[in-house]
């Protein structure tokens, strides 16, 4: 399979560390004054109702996110919703008022470039809310609206706030109605949308549930239009199962890899991946699972990774659509270290949710999108979890290895050994899970960037890794 000859994806994008960002429950500032009345920051989540997060508050904690060790952010939809997730775009082209202005949002994209950092959007283009004016229209118009092709409408007069819709909405959702992208009208103004915020500064889209516009054009088209603006653009999918459709060179840069969590978490959480605390609507990769042993979850892992795909994956542990990771280790944060180690070594671009890295817990939507602990984070920093973090995030900044050389797995002991080489240098991790690890002895040629759980074998002179330890050295490579 080649690519086709225009085919490029960005480079910073090999090199990204992305910090995922649920915007009302991040940061509110009280610098941005907002009419309405808002939950106490910090109070249990709620499918409806909102905590104020705003962008300044992420503009005042750019600072932190950038010494965790992040380049990139990803924000989820901060166009004017009527939701506290904003998937319900009531209007494409305006900042929603809850959040701040477009002044703000213009701010946010200076700051976030001055830290040489990258900002992508979330994109949802397969549906809107019921607020959305060419909706409005049709239900006050009926089949006298300009608009009437914008949608998939079954009958008139629109029966939108009946439990049995006549026209076509995200999964049979009444408040999502589903956009008719085959008119031509509609599919421009979404094309327009995506070249508009493009040319007002982001580096990319990440776009919502994609294989929902099933035409291979629209995506095609959209790729055109925004590399027309900027080439450097990161176009990334939402696709949970097989991607190869959006990945042939012609639509999508990459796409969040949901089948590599699945099987990693599979493997490393087998009950919390069946747990009933773990089932989002949105996350079909928490099913009833059975366990594995480790050689069969390091061919398993290493197929998946050298599929034949074009472009740069998103690889993340955690989402807005998932439980979150300490919640799915059961709270083990040893169990959840190893994780981040896995996740933290893969070849490609990292995602990371929002107070993952302080070991925030939460279970199926709206549990997984609490409020960040700010009056918490002194002590959180000095945890296990954060301090892995931020030492693995350091390293990929500064070794190439870890974002440009080869990747293998496979077992080692009772648990697992990830090696990733570039030129002539070998940096390995060793996972103390399902079990322990030899630990060769350590030379004076080799670093050792992290390490928990190491231990010496009795009577011999060497050590090992302990059950849930973790080891990162790096070493010359013997060629």
């Amino acid at each position: 399979m080649s690519a086709p000859q225009d085919f490029h994806c960005p480079d910073w994008v090999r090199s990204a560390v992305f910090y995922q960002i649920f915007p009302d429950r991040f940061a509110r500032s009280p610098k941005y004054e907002c009419a309405g009345s808002f939950h106490n920051w910090g109070a249990k989540p709620e499918v409806h109702g909102f905590c104020g997060g705003n962008l300044r508050g992420i503009i005042e904690k750019l600072d932190y996110i950038q010494d965790l060790g992040a380049n990139a952010l990803y924000l989820c939809p901060i166009f004017k919703s009527a939701a506290n997730h904003r998937y319900h775009t009531v209007d494409y082209l305006q900042i929603d008022p809850v959040l701040g202005t477009i002044e703000d949002f213009d701010e946010l994209v200076r700051e976030v470039h001055k830290r040489e950092m990258r900002i992508i959007l979330d994109g949802v283009f397969n549906h809107c809310s019921r607020g959305f004016f060419p909706f409005v229209s049709a239900m006050e118009e009926g089949e006298a609206s300009p608009y009437k092709n914008w949608f998939h409408f079954h009958s008139f007069p629109v029966n939108a706030y009946s439990e049995k819709p006549n026209y076509d909405c995200w999964w049979g959702m009444p408040a999502l109605p589903k956009f008719n992208t085959d008119n031509l009208e509609t599919r421009e103004y979404l094309l327009r949308v995506a070249e508009f915020w493009i040319r007002r500064g982001i580096d990319g889209w990440r776009l919502d549930v994609p294989n929902e516009i099933d035409d291979d054009d629209f995506w095609r088209e959209f790729r055109r239009r925004v590399k027309k603006w900027n080439p450097e653009a990161y176009i990334v999918g939402e696709i949970w199962e097989d991607p190869s459709r959006w990945l042939a060179g012609d639509q999508f840069d990459g796409v969040m890899n949901y089948p590599v969590r699945k099987l990693a978490l599979r493997f490393l959480f087998p009950e919390g991946m069946s747990s009933s605390n773990a089932v989002s609507t949105g996350d079909p990769t928490a099913v009833s699972v059975s366990g594995m042993d480790a050689a069969e979850f390091c061919n398993a892992f290493q197929n998946l990774l050298e599929r034949k795909l074009f472009g740069v994956q998103m690889n993340l542990f955690g989402s807005h659509d998932t439980a979150r990771l300490l919640t799915l280790a059961g709270g083990n944060s040893c169990r959840a270290a190893v994780a981040w180690a896995l996740l933290l070594t893969l070849p490609g671009a990292i995602s990371l949710y929002y107070g993952d890295e302080i070991g925030m817990e939460g279970g199926k939507d709206p549990d997984n999108r609490r409020c960040f602990p700010w009056q918490e984070l002194p002590d959180a920093q000095n945890s296990e979890i954060f301090r892995l973090v931020q030492t693995f995030l350091a390293f990929r900044k500064r070794e190439p290895a870890m974002s440009m050389g080869t990747f293998s797995i496979r077992p080692e002991g009772q648990g697992l050994l990830i090696c990733r080489q570039y030129n002539k240098t070998l940096v390995e991790l060793r996972l103390g899970f399902p079990g322990p690890v030899p630990l060769p002895g350590i030379s004076a040629r080799t670093e050792v960037i992290y390490e928990s759980g190491k231990s010496p074998i009795a009577g011999v002179a060497g050590y090992f890794v302990a059950k849930d330890g973790i080891v990162l050295t790096k070493r010359p490579a013997i060629l």
